[in-house]
């Protein structure tokens, strides 16, 4: 117990060094972590300094730990309340929506690239959750299914734009669905804040009504709860965190799936708990991810093929090693 808990306390503080150890990575090979750090608590460097590490890491490393933590606190909040390990916002429709609806922001000039792929990803969830809902209930598996579909039809809609589309635009269809930070600047992160940190701040307030939920809809009722009203307002929330991250940062594959379920095996299944940790976590890893997708090569990976190439494997391992942790 007491290890557990030290671990935890170390996660809490995982993102201070990430955080700092990022912004001293860059193309700019003059400035490194130690600049950064004297940066911080001096005012002795000049403005080139100064404006690499604020004005060009600094968004950057803001934007890749929001869209992580976004993703791991909804793909968390879905799990739970679904309670279903399956479950995680691309499920549902959210990544084909959001594809389809860059696509056709690419396609179309007049249409702005982030509201739009914003927008259609809460239609697909929408249109998942419609479906799925029968006399009031919704059926995990219905859930599942109804995803599935609408997941299909997006795509469709995605392969008609790409068919359609000039050379030169379905060269950037294509790059944007492979999930990228290259272009990360101050404007994307003030257009992804509001909509990412309102979504993880409702799902914190509501961390404990995930474990009431977790009991099934007739014990919830009768502990006092509202679990079709808790459930609608929690998957609201985080349709809007995870819409908000694919439209700035594209499709971050598996992301959503895995994080919460390593969480998980670390730190139990007490939604109390387990909700900061997501965030912090979520956070913290992706942006280690996006160093890496940054520096191993002489030009830059695109960060959704990292997290399948990494996660899939790390996941894999941990179930084998520890079983999933859903049960415990």
């Amino acid at each position: 117990m007491k290890y557990r808990k030290r671990i935890i306390t170390l996660l809490f503080l995982l993102p201070i060094p990430v955080l700092v150890f990022s912004l001293g990575i860059g193309a700019s090979q003059q400035i490194n972590v130690f600049d950064v750090v004297r940066l911080l608590f001096s005012s002795e460097y000049g403005d080139t300094t100064a404006m690499i590490v604020y004005n060009i890491r600094l968004p950057r490393v803001l934007l890749v730990f929001m869209v992580g933590a976004s993703l791991a606190v909804s793909g968390a909040a879905l799990q739970a309340i679904f309670r279903n390990p399956l479950v995680c916002p691309y499920v549902l429709g959210l990544s084909s929506g959001a594809a389809f609806g860059a696509a056709l922001a690419l396609a179309v000039p007049f249409l702005p690239l982030q509201f739009t792929a914003f927008v259609f990803g809460l239609v697909a969830v929408a249109a998942s959750y419609t479906m799925a809902r029968r006399h009031k209930t919704i059926s995990v598996v219905s859930l599942i299914l109804a995803g599935i579909i609408v997941n299909g039809i997006f795509v469709a809609l995605f392969t008609i734009v790409q068919f359609v589309s000039d050379p030169f635009k379905l060269q950037t269809i294509v790059h944007w669905t492979m999930g990228n930070f290259h272009n990360a600047n101050w404007q994307k992160v003030h257009s992804a804040a509001l909509p990412v940190v309102s979504g993880m701040m409702v799902i914190l307030l509501y961390r404990w009504r995930l474990n009431v939920i977790a009991l099934g809809d007739i014990e919830a009722k009768s502990a006092g709860a509202h679990p079709e009203r808790d459930k609608v307002i929690i998957l609201f929330a985080a349709t809007i965190a995870s819409s908000a991250a694919v439209a700035v940062a594209g499709i971050i594959s598996l992301y959503g799936l895995v994080i919460p379920h390593c969480v998980r095996m670390i730190a139990g299944v007490d939604n109390r708990r387990t909700i900061p940790i997501n965030l912090v976590v979520g956070g913290s890893f992706l942006v280690l991810i996006d160093d890496l997708s940054r520096t191993i090569m002489s030009f830059e990976i695109p960060i959704g093929v990292f997290t399948m190439l990494i996660g899939a494997p790390f996941f894999i391992y941990l179930m084998k090693k520890t079983g999933v942790g859903w049960e415990k």
